[in-house]
């Protein structure tokens, strides 16, 4: 699954799964732009992680959502290209409200969810597409809560957003041989989802999954990397769920 020779961005590869995409993007000899929004010192410690492994990464720094987000992000990408191409575009960021439940949702709350988690990747995939070749990978981060019910109703549209946008963009994008795939993680210990921390709180997801537990930055990062390789050359405009197994039925061990 070599990436020799090929560059990436990581919207959010700072921490999380971003982080874990970036990761393994790089073992696999990819040069790997890691962005973040604030967090400056986990993107260093993410580069520095990479570049001890013997991989290739800068950092960039960009705050989503903003005026002229994408105009940063994208001067900060070509001074680390220095005139490369970008091979891969991994549409990672996002943001979560917990109180955007349909009683408490505010307008500044609702703009904020769908700036970040929804235009960001719309007018980052457009800036990135003149500097991708043709046969290039674009993967999108969604999430489970497309197809199960949670109380987050704006955080699950965008990524409902997420997967529509997906299947669009893989046609416009197919005579250019462009594949455009969604990674859709289950319940996985993020920094967003803090919660999975408590035992009890992780015993009553492993109670749900197949494979008996909650999921982890890196089993999400590691299919990022497959459809970013030519292994998944032939797979495009799919949804794929990442999630041990999750609520297929109940666990009688």
């Amino acid at each position: 699954m070599s990436l020799n020779g090929k560059t990436a961005l990581v919207t959010g590869g700072s921490r999380g799964i971003g982080r874990a995409a970036a990761v393994r993007l790089a073992a696999e000899g990819a040069r790997v732009a890691v962005h973040y929004g604030t967090n400056e010192a986990a993107a260093k410690e993410t580069v520095e992680t990479i570049v001890a492994a013997g991989g290739e990464a800068f950092a960039v720094g960009a705050e989503l959502g903003v005026d002229g987000d994408v105009d940063t992000l994208f001067e900060g990408l070509r001074a680390g290209l220095g005139g490369a191409d970008l091979d891969i575009l991994v549409n990672n960021a996002a943001v979560i409200d917990y109180a955007d439940n349909i009683h408490d949702v505010t307008r500044e709350s609702y703009d904020r969810v769908m700036a970040i988690n929804v235009r960001a990747p719309l007018f980052i995939t457009q800036r990135a597409l003149p500097l991708m070749p043709d046969g290039g990978r674009i993967v999108n981060v969604s999430s489970g809560v497309t197809w199960f019910a949670q109380p987050e109703i704006v955080y699950a549209m965008t990524k409902g957003a997420l997967n529509v946008f997906t299947r669009s963009l893989a046609k416009t994008l197919g005579p250019r041989q462009i594949t455009v795939n969604t990674v859709s993680p289950g319940i996985t210990e993020t920094d967003m989802n803090g919660w999975l921390q408590d035992p009890d709180s992780a015993a009553k997801v492993a109670a749900i999954a197949a494979l008996g537990r909650h999921g982890r930055a890196p089993d999400i990062g590691d299919v990022i990397a497959f459809f970013a390789s030519d292994d998944a050359r032939w797979i495009t405009g799919q949804v794929l769920e990442v999630n041990g197994g999750l609520w297929l039925g109940p666990n009688d061990r």
